[in-house]
């Protein structure tokens, strides 16, 4: 089984379109894995995919995207539509996090700071190298910005755990953004 595969597929299911799969997802974005498995399998590449294979591919992930809980599936974070807003857990965070853009966005971020755009949340990450990996899909050279995390968190801005190596966040005002270092 071609798990990293299936992984991507599900993410653009969950996360992009689930109408064009046909999904009935609840207001936390849950689907039930026997549902995405019946809409998975009304195409020939997916046909004689089981349960269990999205189990397998949820436990032998290396980046945690989807989590199982009662027979139900959903995407950790990364969505793009609006139709489910994912309902995060609230944590305090790390001193610091990290953001990579490309270089053509920042003025437009030193005046309106961070925002989801097409997503649901803003994307931070615990360390420069996730950041730049990200940058780079819009930049061969991004920047990496620092984000004074718990100075925000401090002053009311609310975080979200994503997983080990990704923090979430409605907006960061750029007060909080240095781009310097």
């Amino acid at each position: 089984m071609a798990y990293e595969e299936l992984s991507k597929e599900v993410s653009y299911a969950l996360r992009h379109a689930p109408w064009e799969y046909e999904l009935e997802m609840d207001d936390e974005g849950w689907v039930s894995l026997e549902q995405l498995r019946a809409a998975f399998s009304a195409t020939p590449k997916w046909r004689q995919l089981e349960v269990n294979e999205f189990i397998d591919m949820v436990n032998m992930a290396e980046k945690k995207r989807h989590e199982i809980h009662d027979n139900k599936i959903r995407a950790l974070y990364g969505h793009s539509n609006s139709i489910h807003k994912i309902a995060q857990e609230e944590r305090i965070p790390p001193n610091v996090l990290y953001h990579g853009t490309a270089k053509r966005f920042l003025e437009k971020i030193k005046i309106e700071g961070l925002l989801p755009r097409s997503r649901q949340y803003v994307h931070l990450s615990v360390d420069t190298e996730t950041a730049t990996l990200v940058g780079k899909r819009r930049d061969n050279e991004p920047r990496i910005l620092k984000i004074n995390a718990k100075e925000a968190y401090d002053q009311g801005v609310k975080f979200y755990y994503g997983n080990d190596n990704v923090w979430l966040v409605d907006s960061i005002d750029a007060k909080y953004i240095d781009d310097s270092w």
